[in-house]
């Protein structure tokens, strides 16, 4: 059977379009993967005219380990893994949509805008970024979809954002022209996870998520990051991107999260700043002793973590720049020993028994010592979820069945992808 998605999907330009958003290797899976959505849209709604299609990425941060959140730097770049919807716009205020793999529907009335305690996580989300959009004076309405991912879920590459600038990137296109700008929409989704979802995030996930391609984010003034795009692709110089989902799960950290924003700002506040951009490695050894008993030493090593990582971040993006990709490993691997020792978010404070992150840093660490090449570090938030590998790409393969066979978790290899949050159907009007 033929349908409007079946038609743009299998046209010249929507199978170019997959092959720059996934890779020319990947289109037919992915059209496939499309067409199975929009199969399942009809069969819970129907047809419809004007059908939409939406993917946003998840991202990978490859250097900046929590530093967004004390407005530090960040290098960060979608990937080819996302979240997709087929959707159509209704004239009731009310979203309705199906989730793959979920036995549900989803049902959120835009007549309430304020947290409610009925609320899981998904429908918190979209109530917040509803209200969030009325906040800033834009406009909402209802939609229908049925939506898929393939981002792994609470394990450190971004899912709830990628869901979180989908449904922005819906509501974006369908009732404000698509005009709001990434920032904003990155805002947005943040404003859902502090307020409507009690998640302490800064705005890497979804600035990321949003944007597209490799970038570097200063977010000294949060309120207009200094994004710039970073022009680099591994692959074709080399070395592959594999994400391994250790096997913990990110769902119930909340409060170790929490706890690194706070223990930097403790610091700071010690020294009258409020965040540790504001400071020096200088101004805390001037006041060691007093810092070490205001906040407690492991905050300081954390403050210590993110003023050196924030200095990383601009040697990784010069190294690249440069072409210097040693030196940029070299500075991967400073990251990661930073994040395991000073920032201390490889396992949960107390744990002995699960320790999952560095379980699976120990066995990469000596596979790429054996090797002589590559890198890796703890991922994203950390304490539970994945971790980055940089390895030859002749040696993806390799890496990848061995620490399958040693964890018996997925591993993967991801792109990053030039495109972020979009509408399909926009992309290709466009051209």
């Amino acid at each position: 059977m033929t349908t409007q998605v079946t038609e743009l999907i299998q046209s010249k330009q929507g199978q170019a379009l997959l092959a720059q958003m996934y890779g020319p290797q990947h289109v037919e899976e992915q059209g496939a993967r499309y067409e199975k959505l929009d199969a399942s849209f009809r069969e819970h709604f129907g047809e419809q005219e004007q059908v939409q299609l939406f993917s946003s990425p998840g991202r990978s941060e490859i250097g900046g380990n929590h530093t967004d959140h004390n407005h530090g730097k960040v290098l960060a770049g979608s990937i080819t893994l996302d979240t997709i919807a087929v959707a159509v716009p209704t004239d009731d205020n009310v979203i309705t949509f199906y989730s793959e793999g979920y036995d549900k529907q989803y049902i959120i009335d835009l007549a309430n805008l304020k947290p409610n305690a009925e609320d899981d996580g998904t429908t918190g989300l979209i109530r917040g970024i509803a209200a969030g959009l009325v906040e800033l004076g834009h406009n909402i309405g209802g939609f229908k979809a049925d939506i898929s991912s393939n981002v792994f879920a609470a394990s450190g590459v971004s899912s709830s954002a990628s869901f979180e600038m989908l449904i922005s990137a819906i509501l974006n296109h369908f009732y404000n022209d698509g005009k709001l700008d990434v920032v904003t929409l990155a805002k947005i989704g943040q404003y859902a996870e502090n307020h409507f979802w009690n998640k302490p995030s800064g705005l890497l996930d979804q600035m990321a998520c949003a944007y597209g391609g490799l970038i570097s984010i200063d977010f000294a003034n949060p309120a207009e990051p200094v994004i710039e795009p970073v022009e680099w692709n591994f692959q074709e110089n080399g070395y592959s991107l594999v994400i391994v989902n250790t096997g913990g799960n990110h769902a119930d950290l909340t409060e170790d999260y929490a706890s690194v924003p706070n223990e930097m700002r403790a610091v700071a506040q010690a020294l009258g700043k409020e965040y540790v951009r504001e400071i020096t490695e200088e101004d805390i050894y001037a006041k060691l002793p007093a810092i070490r008993e205001a906040a407690g030493d492991r905050a300081v090593l954390r403050a210590l973590h993110f003023l050196s990582e924030n200095q990383r971040v601009d040697g990784q993006v010069q190294a690249l720049r440069d072409g210097r990709f040693a030196d940029f490993l070299s500075l991967i691997t400073a990251s990661g020993n930073s994040s395991w020792k000073w920032l201390q978010n490889v396992y949960q404070s107390g744990a002995s028994r699960a320790q999952e992150i560095s379980v699976a840093l120990a066995l990469t660490e000596n596979y790429l010592s054996k090797l002589g090449d590559g890198a890796c570090r703890v991922h994203g938030g950390g304490f539970a979820g994945v971790i980055l590998a940089i390895v030859p790409n002749e040696k993806a393969e390799e890496y990848m069945n061995w620490m399958r066979g040693m964890l018996d978790t997925p591993v993967i290899v991801v792109n990053v992808r030039q495109h972020g949050s979009i509408c399909l159907n926009a992309e290709l009007n466009k051209a």
